[in-house]
């Protein structure tokens, strides 16, 4: 008999405001799709290749775009799947300290080389309180009011990652809690590279599964509404995505160094799963106008995307030029330094949009930070 994997998945219909469930199969043999409604009880897509579609996406809780729908995959369809694909699959918090959130890029680039897959973001800035809520079981400790107020002295970056063994190989990603400890046990480390001590050690990673389904909990709530706010100012800034494929293909950590090191401040920082009518609402300005606007909506829905904000004197501009053109093919000969000739594949695809228009800039932010994340 043929191997597939089975998944439960639902799919919010904007149109109708319902939210639908199907049996998501999957043929690894040829990377083959096929749907069946749960509730009306009968096929709604037969057995269809769709390559855009990878082994490594089919985990509970991911996302994955099947003919520009955005299916959650929310649980194992049979035990065989369960067995299959569970086995060692693990979610872990990691928490970018303060006095290393100008290293993200080099810090996600870290993750990816590890097998790991970021699967939510976000910059935020916590208050003592919130801190020390966080840190709760730390608090008979002497160290504990140093920590919470470093941890709360400026934005820090959490993010749910996602892979084998997530918990272990995230911590030892981070090296030993002692920074000075890491760089000379564990050079390569991140604490290693970027720590100063035991405070000051540039990142943070749940010790186990409990603490790390406490500690996304705390960060990415399950209960809409009831998440940290983020750290947009909304003023001399302009808007910039890491789109879809450049995440997938694991850029995003040389694109945000690439943004850091050429001046840029990243004011804030979230990734976001935006659904066609989300992506159809902020492409508007392009609808009658671009020939390509069907396909960009396409691309800005077919997976995750990273939005920041940048905030710069004249940042609408400034960012535009260092993108470069548009089309990387035209990009390449003529800016090769700029973001779309290296990151971009072709003018759908070319790694990161950002606001055409200098009075768009503040809008876009407003759009992602107030409206999606509000």
């Amino acid at each position: 008999m043929e191997e597939r994997f089975a998944f439960l998945a639902e799919w919010y219909d904007p149109s109708a405001a319902l939210l639908r469930r199907y049996q998501l199969l999957y043929y690894p043999k040829d990377g083959s799709v096929e749907m069946f409604d749960m509730k009306n009880q009968r096929t709604f897509l037969r057995r269809t290749k769709l390559e855009e579609l990878q082994p490594e996406d089919l985990f509970v809780g991911n996302r994955v775009n099947i003919f520009s729908r955005q299916l959650n995959l929310i649980s194992y369809g049979d035990q065989y799947t369960a067995n299959k694909l569970c086995s060692k699959k693990e979610r872990t918090l990691a928490m970018i300290k303060p006095d290393a959130v100008s290293k993200v890029g080099d810090i996600i680039q870290m993750i990816y080389d590890a097998n790991l897959i970021v699967t939510k973001a976000k910059m935020t800035k916590l208050t003592w309180k919130q801190a020390a809520d966080f840190y709760m079981e730390h608090q008979s400790k002497s160290f504990f009011n140093n920590l919470v107020q470093f941890v709360s002295s400026g934005p820090v970056i959490a993010m749910e990652l996602m892979g084998d063994e997530a918990v272990s190989t995230w911590r030892k990603v981070l090296g030993p809690t002692d920074s000075g400890v890491a760089q000379k046990e564990a050079a390569h480390s991140l604490r290693g590279q970027f720590g100063t001590d035991g405070t000051k050690n540039a990142g943070h990673g749940s010790d186990s599964l409990a603490s790390a389904a406490r500690e996304l909990e705390y960060f990415f709530p399950s209960t809409a509404g009831h998440g940290l706010s983020n750290t947009a100012k909304y003023s001399d800034c302009t808007c910039c995505i890491i789109k879809p494929h450049a995440i997938s293909e694991a850029l995003a950590g040389k694109i945000l160094k690439s943004i850091i090191e050429n001046g840029f401040e990243i004011s804030a920082l979230q990734m976001f799963n935006m659904d066609r009518a989300n992506a159809e609402e902020f492409l508007e300005v392009y609808k009658g106008v671009v020939a390509e606007y069907p396909k960009m909506v396409d691309e800005l829905c077919s997976g995750p995307c990273m939005a920041l904000e940048i905030h710069a004197p004249d940042a609408p501009r400034t960012l535009r030029e260092f993108c470069g053109p548009a089309d990387p093919e035209i990009a390449r000969p003529l800016r090769p330094k700029t973001f779309r000739a290296l990151y971009g594949k072709n003018k759908l695809q070319n790694g990161v949009p950002c606001t055409d228009l200098p009075e768009g800039g503040i809008l876009e932010v407003q759009y992602f930070f107030k409206i999606l994340d509000g």
